[in-house]
């Protein structure tokens, strides 16, 4: 049986019959294609497991991330436009490319999940209070029959709610009609944007396919790159005009402003990742026993976190057996378990772009000595004490929160005998910092300072330690211990929400957990 089709769909097949792959660009009011077709990343209609009708990502939807770029453009002055930009893709060796990473202030404000696109923002006086361009890489029948669909124009325009949607190969020369009508250029300049290309696997491709290659967006940058590197520090960006005659200005820390304080649907996420975190540090440590390697502990956690829901691990997790503990970034995770001593793992799954960070420290032969006990217990109190204070009532700051874990660590540790000088703990027994701001990125809204006072809905971390040093200055049955405990913590308005708190921490779980 035939069907006749409505008018719309008729029209919207002739378009895609017509021009297939070759539609350059779209606006919105442009019509979408009859056939259900797949994108570059999940959505509700192709990934109705992971994500609910609305949805742009799983767990946001299209009116949150709306919102977020109408807040933005609140922010900047009139005559403005903020162009953020996407990743490329990157390559640990020739054609073996890692899996994919986007930039997390470029996702913050679209959701958009392939390489080598961007956005830009041009403030305006209708009732959004802007306009939407997205460039996206363009639909290409041999690059996707090698690395999967892209989302292309019609899907950035029908997805991402972008006004008009333009192929990424016209940059170029579209980025310089669009700046030239703006006073105030808000963009990061080539040294936080220099790994942005165009269609890296594209280019990759083109010559088993004969396909041209094509300008790159590190094009326009790298052909201003005379005028623009000279306006890279950032106490310069107000005074020096592009060629444009435009004033450029950095837009990363004003979406980390955005950033910091968390949404409802984000911290829904969060404590997904907290959980699928803490549940594999449950197996991780029941898993632990004699014989073992660092790597097979490493093996585990990644293995537990990716069985629940994780896409990944959000960082290269630190598995520290005995003296490496020592070291505060070691990752080489390839030395053997010994009896007796302790292992510290520091390791936090990302879910759905929203990464945990969570450590924890244990007896490998899954009883702690008493001079292990003794030692652990100093910095379980100062990581008890310090969460207390994660609230915005206590009107602290986490460089407060860390002079107060200083305190917490010194006590302690002057009660098991340590003599210590002025420098010990700060300097050598506990040389980093309480705590960071956590979110989309492990090291979240980086520039923004850690002295400014918590607020309801922040995420940080909690994460005191010591590391006694063979140093006959100390102790000699504490020689060789390194031992951190962190956690997750929602700051709230009178109570801190620990996002991490499945993971055991105290003696009695920890021993429990191993023997059972």
């Amino acid at each position: 049986m035939k069907y006749k089709l409505s008018r719309p769909i008729r029209q919207c097949s002739f378009i895609w019959q017509r021009f297939g792959t070759n539609i350059r660009s779209l606006s919105a009011s442009a019509l979408t294609p009859a056939k259900p077709r797949l994108y570059g990343q999940p959505t509700a209609k192709t990934h109705p497991h992971l994500m609910k009708p609305g949805e742009v990502t799983p767990g946001i939807t299209a009116t949150e991330y709306e919102f977020r770029r109408a807040r933005l453009m609140n922010m900047l002055p009139e005559n403005s436009v903020a162009i953020a930009l996407g990743y490329r893709t990157r390559y640990m060796s020739n054609k073996v490319f890692y899996p994919f990473h986007q930039n997390t202030d470029f996702f913050y404000l679209c959701g958009f999940n392939e390489p080598d696109a961007a956005i830009v923002l041009e403030k305006n006086n209708t009732r959004k209070g802007y306009k939407m361009t997205m460039f996206v890489p363009p639909k290409n029948t041999s690059v996707e029959m090698w690395d999967g669909s892209r989302t292309g124009v019609l899907g950035a325009v029908e997805i991402f709610g972008a006004d008009e949607a333009i192929e990424s190969t016209r940059f170029n020369s579209k980025i310089k009609e669009i700046v030239k009508n703006y006073k105030d250029i808000y963009i990061d300049l080539p040294a936080k944007t220099n790994i942005l290309s165009s269609d890296s696997i594209y280019k990759s491709t083109s010559r088993a396919y004969g396909i041209p290659s094509f300008h790159t967006f590190s094009y326009w940058f790298n052909y201003c790159r005379d005028h623009l590197d000279r306006l890279i520090r950032p106490h310069r960006f107000s005074s020096i005009s592009t060629m444009f005659g435009s004033q450029v200005k950095p837009l990363s820390r004003i979406i980390q402003e955005l950033r910091l304080i968390k949404s409802d649907s984000e911290i829904a996420l969060m404590k997904v990742a907290g959980q699928i975190t803490g549940k594999a540090f449950i197996e991780t440590i029941k898993f632990t026993n004699l014989g073992f390697t660092e790597h097979d502990l490493y093996a585990k956690v990644d293995f537990e976190c990716r069985i629940r829901g994780a896409q990944y691990l959000a960082y290269v997790p630190v598995v520290a057996g005995g003296i490496n503990a020592l070291t505060l970034h070691y990752v080489r995770n390839d030395m053997p378990l010994q009896n007796g001593d302790l292992v510290l793992v520091d390791a936090g799954s990302e879910y759905h772009g929203y990464a945990s960070d969570i450590t924890r420290t244990w007896p490998i032969n899954g009883k702690f000595s008493p001079a292990q006990r003794d030692l652990y217990e100093v910095v379980l109190n100062a990581n008890r004490q310090c969460i207390k204070l994660c609230t915005e009532k206590k009107n602290i700051s986490l460089n407060k929160i860390h002079e107060k874990s200083v305190q917490f660590i010194k006590e302690g540790l002057s009660s098991l005998g340590f003599d210590l000088v002025e420098g010990d703990v700060d300097r050598v027994l506990y040389p980093h910092h309480v705590g960071h701001y956590l979110g989309l990125d492990v090291h979240d809204t980086h520039d923004l300072e850690r002295s400014r006072i918590l607020k309801s809905g922040m995420v940080i971390t909690i994460e005191p330690g010591v590391y006694i040093p063979p140093n006959d200055a100390y102790p000699k049955h504490f020689h060789g211990m390194g031992i951190r405990i962190e956690d997750d913590v929602l700051v709230g308005e009178t109570d801190p929400y620990v996002l991490s708190s499945i993971a055991p921490k105290e003696i009695v779980d920890i021993e429990y957990c191993m023997e059972n």
